[in-house]
């Protein structure tokens, strides 16, 4: 990918994202999309995420997480721009982080 724009975002999904399966469907979508990062739960009844790659691939993403899981219910979906030092090493793929 040398000299291809790479996007980076940071998400927060907000609504029934607990206990749904939210991180592991996000780690399957990224990881067919393309796209780098990680996913989180967060005390807080959120779900947030760094996701990092091509910029077609991570709006993919973020639309897809505007659905969710076929069992979540997303009722809102923050999107910030993120530095490549929230993603961590691009190279590692995609991957679910302990809850903070």
């Amino acid at each position: 990918m040398s000299g291809a724009a790479i996007l980076t975002r940071h998400v927060v999904v907000h609504g029934q994202v607990h206990g749904v399966g939210f991180r592991a469907w996000a780690e399957d979508t990224a990881l067919a999309l393309g796209v780098s990062g990680w996913v989180r739960n967060r005390r807080d009844g959120t779900v947030e995420a760094v996701l990092a790659g091509p910029p077609q691939a991570v709006a993919q993403m973020i639309e897809a997480c505007r659905r969710g899981p076929s069992w979540a219910r997303v009722d809102r979906v923050d999107v910030a721009d993120a530095g490549d030092e929230l993603v961590g090493d691009r190279r590692a793929g995609f991957s679910v982080r302990p809850t903070v």
